[in-house]
């Protein structure tokens, strides 16, 4: 296992289909105005607690990259890299949750419904994640502020606790939020 550096992990803000209860997986849609004040608020504590010489990655996705773009108060460069996107949902992609439990109520029995993601007709799996953010976190050279996804952002916390990344669904969440991981040790900020 590697030891990584200090990394920041933000969740983007909060969008329109998460309001609606929609599954975006790889699409998108538009940060609500809460999603907004969330990204600015998310900015703000980064500038207090200071990440100057932490360089900043982001999702390419709309939603990630608007919450990097509005949290990123010191304009410093904001690299794309697509190994940070949202597990693809396939044919789940735009339906309301209630409509999936309703198609395969068994995914959802348990307290967890997170590994329901898994079970997505056409869908990536959370295997080829976990493959793709640890390929992203092995390439990194310094500390880092990463802007990405709710799934995606379990499977990278597991993979800098020194966790197996199938324990993701024991990992909190939540919209606009910052975890620091550092030295094996997670912390949320917001």
């Amino acid at each position: 296992m590697s030891d990584y550096p200090d990394i920041l992990i933000l969740r983007h803000g909060e969008t329109e289909w998460n309001l609606s209860g929609r599954m975006q997986g790889d699409q998108d849609s538009p940060l609500t105005d809460t999603g907004r004040a969330q990204a600015r608020r998310q900015g703000a504590l980064l500038a207090a607690i200071g990440c100057d010489g932490y360089h900043w990655f982001s999702s390419p996705q709309g939603r990630a990259w608007q919450t990097a773009t509005l949290a990123n108060l010191r304009g410093a460069p904001i690299t794309p890299d697509a190994r940070l996107a949202e597990i693809t949902t396939g044919d789940w992609t735009g339906l309301h949750f209630d409509d999936i439990r309703a198609q395969v109520p068994h995914l959802f029995d348990m307290d967890d419904s997170l590994s329901c993601y898994d079970h997505a007709p056409g869908g990536e799996g959370l295997a080829a994640v976990a493959a793709r953010t640890r390929a992203f976190l092995d390439d990194l050279t310094g500390p880092a502020v990463i802007v990405t996804h709710g799934i995606t952002s379990r499977i990278l916390r597991c993979h800098l606790l020194g966790q197996s990344w199938e324990a993701f669904d024991t990992l909190e969440g939540g919209q606009g939020v910052i975890y620091r991981v550092s030295k094996r040790q997670q912390e949320r900020l917001s």
